[in-house]
């Protein structure tokens, strides 16, 4: 079995920063890209940032510059460290990652942020 946890959530004011985690752990041989989705009320859930296991990464235009994602490897974890946050960046953030032949999804961690 494995799970992804999510944490470092919750309400910020515009213009603030957060931090999330997700630690993968269980039964792990391999965990090749890892990233993190978004999902506001109404709305389809998007891809916000993701990496790979040598790196490089990928991020939605909506937060190229304020957001960074990050990894390690040796903890089977990944970071977003989310800076100038706005209101429209509210939603439920999913961690995922792609572990062997298959996908897994941590259980969402809500981010808002008033203004």
């Amino acid at each position: 079995q494995v799970q992804l946890v999510e944490s470092g959530g919750g309400l910020v004011q515009a213009g603030g920063s957060l931090r999330l985690s997700c630690a993968a752990s269980g039964s792990i041989s391999s965990i090749n890209v890892m990233g993190w989705f978004r999902q506001a009320p109404g709305k389809q859930r998007d891809l916000v940032a993701r990496i790979s296991a040598g790196g490089f990464t990928y991020y939605a235009d909506s937060v190229k510059g304020r957001f960074a994602i990050s990894r390690d490897n040796a903890k089977n974890t990944i970071f977003l460290e989310m800076n100038s946050l706005r209101p429209e960046d509210t939603a439920v953030y999913y961690c995922y990652a792609n572990i062997d032949i298959h996908q897994h999804w941590g259980q969402g961690t809500q981010v808002s942020v008033s203004s």
